[in-house]
């Protein structure tokens, strides 16, 4: 089936892309302190919490976002 091979590597990249993603939270919380930054949302009254991170989010779409666009173009 040779109209699979794309579609095969094409799964390979956006799994090593969510891999990539998840280090990135994942060390990024302990190293670069995101989800604690100025500008995210954290409201805690009583045993009702609200977290919703503003900052960080603007700051994770622009990497990928430049990353995304670094890779695309050939």
């Amino acid at each position: 089936m040779p109209g699979f091979d794309g579609f095969g590597k094409m799964l390979v990249v956006f799994g090593l892309i969510l891999v990539a993603a998840g280090l990135f939270i994942w060390l990024g919380g302990q190293w670069f302190n995101l989800g604690r930054l100025p500008g995210d949302i954290y409201v805690k009254r009583g045993n009702f919490t609200f977290y919703f991170p503003l900052v960080t989010s603007i700051i994770v779409s622009l990497l990928l976002t430049v990353i995304l666009n670094l890779l695309s173009r050939r």
